[in-house]
Parts: C-alpha cells; sequence; structure tokens
C-alpha cells in the first residue's frame, strides 16, 4: 500500500477509535422561487443560516425564480422526502392553486406543512398628488374621476394585484389597473408621478414614506403595524379587509414526522428569539411560527380565501 493511502486510512481509523464520526451530515436546501434579495429570499437566509447552527447541520438557500414560485414548488414537490429539500413558499403558493388552470403539483397533497413563518402587510401608496389623506377620501375621489385613478399591480395574480381587486370589489369604484412586472419599476412609476397608487410591503415602502416621497393611505392587515402606528388598517373603512402576504416552509408529502416536528420546533425557537423578531420587523416581516397542523390548516384557508378573489376579479395566468 502507498504511504499515502496508508496514512489515510490510519487517520480514518484513529478518528473511528476516538468516537468521532467522518461522516458529514447531507445538506439541507432551502428552494425560494424568487430572486436573491426580495423578502422570501430574505426570510429564508435568516432561518437557513439559524436552522444550521441549531441543529448543527448545513442548510443553504437555492433560488429557483419564475412562474410565480411554481418552479421551485415543482421542484420541491418531486424531491426525495427525507427532509433535505424544503421550500420557503409565499402567498402565490396558495393564489396559483386557482390562479393556474392546471399546475403540475397539488398545492396541499403533495407537501408537508412545516411551519408558519412570517406575515408581511402592505401599505396602500400614492403619490402625494393624489387628493385623498385616507381611504375614505380615495375611494370618495374614484367615484367622482371613474377610470382615471391608475393603480399598479406588481405581478399578475399577485398578492398587491388581488389586494387592489378587493378594494374595487368592496366599492365599485373604476381603476385603471396597470400591471408590472415586480415591485421595483412599480415604485419608479409611482414615484416618477406615471401612476397614481401602488401596494408596497414595509421594506420597500419605509424610506419613501420617511423621505415624503409617497403617502400612505392605509395597511392591508386587520391591525396596525409596529413602527407605522399612524397609518391606519383599511379594514377602518372597509370591514373585514385583512389580506397580509406571508411565508412558510414545506416539505415534500411523506416526509419523516420526527423530522418535520423537529424543524417545526427549531422554527418556532428561532421566531420567538427577540433579536430574530426585531430583525424581521426591520424588513416589514411579523414572525409567526407555530405547529405543523397549524400552517396546513392556514395554507387551506389561504387557497380557498385567494381563490374566490381571484374567480370573482377574473384574473388568470392561464
Amino acid at each position: 500500500m502507498k504511504r499515502r493511502a496508508f496514512m489515510g486510512v490510519m487517520g480514518a481509523g484513529a478518528l473511528a477509535a476516538c468516537g468521532v464520526s467522518i461522516a458529514q451530515t447531507p445538506t439541507t436546501r432551502i428552494i425560494v422561487g424568487a430572486t436573491p434579495g426580495g423578502g422570501t429570499d430574505t426570510v429564508a437566509r435568516v432561518l437557513a443560516a439559524e436552522i444550521g447552527n441549531r441543529l448543527g447541520e448545513t442548510f443553504v438557500v437555492d433560488n429557483r425564480p419564475g412562474a410565480g414560485g411554481n418552479i421551485a414548488a415543482q421542484e420541491v414537490a418531486r424531491s426525495t422526502n427525507d427532509g433535505r429539500t424544503l421550500l420557503m413558499c409565499y402567498t402565490s403558493h396558495a393564489i396559483n392553486a386557482t390562479l393556474y388552470p392546471k399546475l403540475p403539483f397539488d398545492s396541499v397533497k403533495d407537501f408537508t406543512p412545516i411551519s408558519h413563518v412570517a406575515n408581511a402587510p402592505s401599505f396602500l401608496l400614492a403619490h402625494p398628488s393624489v387628493p385623498a389623506r385616507d381611504m375614505t377620501e380615495l375611494i370618495a375621489l374614484a367615484k367622482t374621476r371613474p377610470g382615471e385613478l391608475s393603480i399598479a399591480l406588481p405581478g399578475i395574480g399577485s398578492a398587491g394585484h388581488l389586494c387592489a381587486e378587493v378594494i374595487k370589489l368592496q366599492t365599485g369604484v373604476d381603476m385603471l389597473s396597470v400591471p408590472y412586472k415586480g415591485t421595483a419599476p412599480a415604485m419608479n412609476d409611482l414615484l416618477g408621478g406615471q401612476i397614481n397608487l401602488m401596494f408596497a410591503g414595509a421594506a420597500l415602502a419605509k424610506g419613501q414614506l420617511a423621505a415624503k416621497s409617497v403617502k400612505a393611505l392605509g395597511v392591508s392587515s386587520a391591525q396596525r403595524m409596529v413602527g407605522f402606528e399612524s397609518i391606519p388598517p383599511i379594514a377602518d373603512t372597509l370591514p373585514g379587509y385583512d389580506f397580509s402576504a406571508w411565508y412558510g416552509l414545506l416539505g415534500p408529502a411523506g416526509m419523516n414526522a420526527t423530522r418535520t416536528e423537529r424543524l417545526s420546533q427549531v422554527t418556532a425557537e428561532i421566531l420567538g428569539d427577540p433579536s430574530i423578531k426585531e430583525r424581521l420587523l426591520g424588513e416589514g416581516l411579523i414572525s409567526v411560527g407555530g405547529s405543523p397542523q397549524d400552517f396546513q390548516r392556514f395554507v387551506e384557508t389561504e387557497i380557498s380565501n385567494w381563490g374566490k378573489i381571484v374567480q370573482a376579479s377574473g384574473a388568470s395566468a392561464g
């Protein structure tokens, strides 16, 4: 035996004799159906680092954008159910169940719920030139100027799109819907006055609000948001209005129950950490957590609720 090979065998034997395992724990991928830098990616990277540290394993984020998150979801649905391939899903996972006439997976049956991670309310923003200070004045203005006010749709079938559709459906106002490929180009046009209104999360809106480049007419959640207490809920004007974006962790169907519960528990511990909660809140995200069973019920309810809005609005990706 050559000396190098002999020394390698001896080294491995010595480690084994000392009770040290030379086998490496497999890497766990958290697949994200969005590009780096956005809310979904941010949440995934925070969790990947924290779960990895607490379990002594390697967790990495794998970005697979496209088709409103369906490319990432399909990969996870078809992956081995050993708990080493996970999905950081977001609101579109529930919306797409109705928005797309035919999906290559079942949004509930082909996944194992692990944990609801966070909610992300949005602000209805207006250009300063819009002569409305709140939702009541906006609705009155829109009724006197039918079809004149424009509202950006940051992606067909996105939460921002459907939040706008709900306002139109509940009030009967006629606003011009302008589709965009994402929130960034929509924000640019809002700042430039080419568009009158748009929904945006706190992470994108806070700098513009501080600079008074835009104004907020309401928040999409039923409660006021920490750090933005002066912005009233849209529900104060439209009772029952409560539509926040959200993020959650899923695995493929049939995941081992022990692995599922352990991931759920450590995720809850992380989201309950005050420093993590504060970090996420700085990104406009409200930590949630909860059991796999809680998240299963939540996803099913979201599919039903968003499905009604998709059908009523006539939105379709088909």
